[in-house]
């Protein structure tokens, strides 16, 4: 997964001749930025431009340590060489719809990632009035989702990016846990009201930032706990009066909470150059595997003896199977949908997305279900999605100001 470029090597096919620095380098308009973080002898990055993939790291040799003289600062090119450059890439050819409007594709991105999400939510309450086995559906959920992926590598849309043991070992924490959080949603789904396990859902940022602070070590800042406190007084106000509430759905969505907060951490730890669509389609093999055990020690025999006549009887089978099998993709495809989005925009956008979901998944399942919540509920419920929105947005702003800070901080050398 690293490319190493031997020093005094001959080019690499795709990489540029990298020379020694000369004595004294004159910075000139539209030369190449090139950032070294740490001396090549210890394995200093190279970090072209925007590039976000990990660096190329260079083995060590003495001829190829530079020394704090040959250091100089880069100076960014000038407007006009910048802006000629831009004509001279615009006059190639002609700009296609999309590249000039890219918020119009971001805006559509958003509309599906929400648009399946909503309809995932009420396909998968509708399948549980008529077969109430959520292990089961949630196996079906990760082995369309996989099928779907194996189809894609075999047609190479996407292609398969290879996989090693190393990777895998830094994966199986992240699945195991991505499972785990799977399954108990699907239990409270079941269980109780979509717009209620939502509702409970909303605390994810708090497990968030206690696993931050008393986990990783990370010092929260005050104002971020000061604004998780209306996210914890509004699921209490919405529990206590929460018509469908019991606590099987309850208990099932604070561990799905706990679960996908361990996600996070794991992922943390796991981060690799492999692209979004390749390690969603891993984490949803590994995550499959998972959970075929519990399915069929916990629901096996009920599905055998009256689960699957049961179900059959009331819709049929073709119906039965069309919906096992588009809940399944309209799960996956929401999934790969929310990450490609919001690999498209800044934190606080992502932030403010997160929480419009949740309001769109809530209001569209009440309508469609007419659930009847008393107005504690409801002041509960809008109290939570408040208190998520102001975390959201401040954690956001937080993450921005420690960039411009380490941007501003971190010289740049060449």
């Amino acid at each position: 997964m690293e490319s190493r470029v031997l020093t005094g090597a001959p080019a690499i096919r795709g990489l540029p001749f990298i020379r020694k620095p000369a004595a004294r380098f004159t910075a000139s308009c539209g030369a190449p930025a090139l950032k070294s973080t740490g001396t090549f002898n210890d394995g200093g990055n190279l970090i072209w431009r925007n590039q976000l993939r990990p660096a190329i790291l260079l083995e060590a040799s003495a001829a190829a340590v530079v020394s704090p003289v040959t250091k100089r600062e880069y100076l960014p090119p000038c407007p006009a060489a910048a802006s000629s450059s831009a004509e001279g890439s615009d006059s190639s050819g002609p700009v296609g719809f999309f590249q000039k409007y890219p918020a119009i594709v971001t805006g559509f991105f958003f509309f599906m990632w929400y648009f399946l999400n909503v309809i995932f939510n009420i396909l998968n309450k509708k399948i549980y009035n008529y077969f109430p086995y959520p292990y089961f559906v949630s196996v079906i959920h990760l082995f369309v989702g996989v099928a779907y992926c194996l189809v894609s590598w075999v047609v190479g849309l996407p292609k398969r990016a290879p996989i090693d043991s190393n990777l895998l070992k830094l994966l199986i924490p992240v699945a195991v846990c991505h499972a785990l959080g799977h399954v108990t949603s699907n239990v409270s789904f079941a269980a109780v009201a979509v717009s209620f396990t939502h509702t409970v859902k909303a605390l994810e940022p708090f497990f968030n930032a206690a696993a931050s602070q008393f986990i990783l070590g990370q010092q929260i800042p005050f104002t971020l706990w000061l604004s998780l406190a209306p996210v914890v007084i509004g699921v209490s106000m919405a529990s206590m009066t929460e018509l469908s509430f019991n606590w099987t759905g309850f208990i099932s969505a604070m561990i799905s909470n706990i679960s996908f907060t361990y996600r996070s951490i794991y992922s943390k730890k796991a981060m690799t150059d492999m692209d979004s669509t390749n390690l969603y389609a891993y984490i949803s093999i590994i995550a499959l595997i998972v959970c075929i055990p519990p399915a069929i020690i916990i629901e096996g025999p009920q599905l055998l003896k009256h689960g699957f006549s049961d179900a059959i009887a009331k819709v049929g089978l073709t119906k039965f199977i069309s919906d096992l099998f588009w809940v399944g993709m309209f799960y996956h495809l929401y999934n790969q949908l929310a990450t490609n989005t919001l690999e498209r925009v800044a934190p606080l956008t992502h932030a403010v997305g997160n929480v419009l979901k949740r309001v769109f998944v809530i209001g569209f399942t009440i309508l469609v279900f007419g659930n009847k919540i008393s107005l504690q509920t409801g002041i509960g419920t809008s109290i939570a999605i408040a208190g998520v929105a102001m975390y959201s947005f401040i954690k956001a702003k937080i993450e921005e100001e420690k960039q411009v800070r380490l941007t501003s901080c971190k010289p740049k050398l060449i």
